[in-house]
């Protein structure tokens, strides 16, 4: 008798435990998960079975290699396609994919894509508009720059996420206190594989002002797809660099086409090396231009893929899984109606106590309430620590709407939250 077949698994190279319930519901059987222990342990999601998933330290490729040939050869499986959601896990993910033949950007393009100096370096060099950054040793450096960027600097890590550790800088006092909160940040998370950087090198960007953008794009070999454009929410009050919320569809200026963003954006994801796969960027226009902040071979993250699904009935976890085993996939159809993602964040440290939403349960326009923290939650704020402070989210239909993030924000604040010291 012949040999069963072996069922095709796309590798899903860490995750949270949420997205791995997410894409066991969305498309049952289609996914190994390469799950982290502390994210397993910590876990309030039920685990899958044993043959979805492999619980094993996610940057320890001696140990993963063989217990990953053992659990392909115990459950008569084969790997289809690899995905990453974690930017952490990105080089163990193209790792193995080169050790298993499978497509996924190189070692180089994630290092590059990773690097905002480097990816920067890359796209000046190919004159890809993006702003203009500089590596400093300490506030001296930052202040003597300052005397020659009149929008002033933007403090950050050479790699990590988002806007942790993300500071504006715009006089020599802004200067010296962001940097030694950068550099106690860095020394805290040393251990921390997203800030992983030999030195802990800190960048000084120049700050570009205008409307802030996130979107969500498809490369193939041989064309680039836009799968979605969202405008970030930036209201003042937050963290600097920290999105409140996105607006989807996002609308471009009136002097930006479509087409053009869509060629600068495959110019700009092979400069970096990236030649397939599913990859998100941000960046701001300025003066109907786009300057590219950072390019990364993964779909965005925060409340974005929910925003997708209750806007257009777009699964981007179930498409990230398709484009990496290669099944056909189509976005002809989709048509996004106007909604927007707010994000919850406590406004101070303490003990979460309640959160009550009854004032928002007769909203018809409040779409989705998730709320990501039980009661005894312990909330510390930035820059001390940029996870627990975010609660949840809401999704709003703004359709019709005039001002729609004013509205949305008043909207949010309606929201009971009771936190005790």
């Amino acid at each position: 008798m012949s040999a069963a077949p072996k069922v095709p698994k796309v590798l899903v190279a860490g995750t949270t435990a949420d997205y791995i319930q997410w894409i066991r519901n969305a498309c049952p059987g289609q996914a190994l998960f390469l799950t982290a222990p502390d994210i397993r342990k910590n876990a309030l999601e039920p685990p899958p079975d044993p043959s979805e998933e492999l619980v094993c330290p996610l940057s320890d490729l001696s140990f993963i290699m063989p217990a990953l040939a053992v659990h392909l050869k115990k459950y008569n499986q084969e790997l289809s396609g690899i995905a990453c959601f974690d930017c952490e896990s990105m080089v163990t993910a193209a790792l193995l994919a080169e050790n298993f033949g499978l497509e996924y950007p190189d070692v180089t393009a994630v290092q590059n894509s990773r690097n905002k100096l480097v990816s920067k370096q890359l796209w000046q060099a190919g004159e890809i508009l993006c702003p203009r950054v500089w590596p400093v040793r300490c506030a001296d450096d930052v202040v003597q720059l300052l005397a020659d960027v009149t929008t002033g600097l933007v403090l950050k890590p050479a790699v990590g996420s988002g806007s942790e550790l993300v500071f504006h800088c715009g006089n020599r006092e802004d200067a010296q206190k962001s940097w030694e909160t950068l550099a106690a940040g860095l020394e805290k998370r040393k251990q921390n594989p997203l800030f992983d950087h030999p030195d802990r090198l800190i960048l000084a960007e120049e700050r570009i002002c205008g409307p802030e953008y996130s979107c969500d794009f498809i490369l193939t070999p041989d064309s680039l797809t836009l799968v979605r454009l969202a405008k970030k929410v930036t209201p003042a009050g937050l963290p600097f660099g920290t999105a409140a919320g996105y607006e989807i569809p996002g609308s471009l200026p009136p002097g930006m086409s479509m087409a053009s963003l869509t060629g600068l954006l495959e110019k700009a994801a092979r400069t970096l090396g990236i030649h397939t796969g599913i990859c998100m960027v941000d960046f701001v226009v300025k003066d109907n231009r786009p300057y590219l902040i950072e390019m990364t071979p993964r779909p965005g993250g925060d409340c974005l893929p929910q925003l997708l699904m209750v806007s257009a009935n777009l699964d981007i976890l179930k498409l990230a899984l398709d484009v990496a085993a290669n099944l056909p996939w189509h976005l002809d159809d989709i048509r996004f109606t106007p909604h927007m993602g707010i994000r919850i964040h406590a406004k101070k440290s303490g003990i979460l106590t309640a959160v009550n939403s009854r004032i928002l349960d007769s909203e018809p326009r409040v779409k989705q309430l998730h709320i990501i923290r039980k009661p005894g939650h312990v909330i510390t704020m930035p820059p001390a620590d940029y996870d627990s402070w975010l609660l949840g989210h809401m999704i709003i239909n703004t359709q019709g709407w005039n001002f729609p993030e004013t509205r949305c924000m008043l909207l949010a604040r309606r929201l009971e939250i009771e936190i005790q010291p």
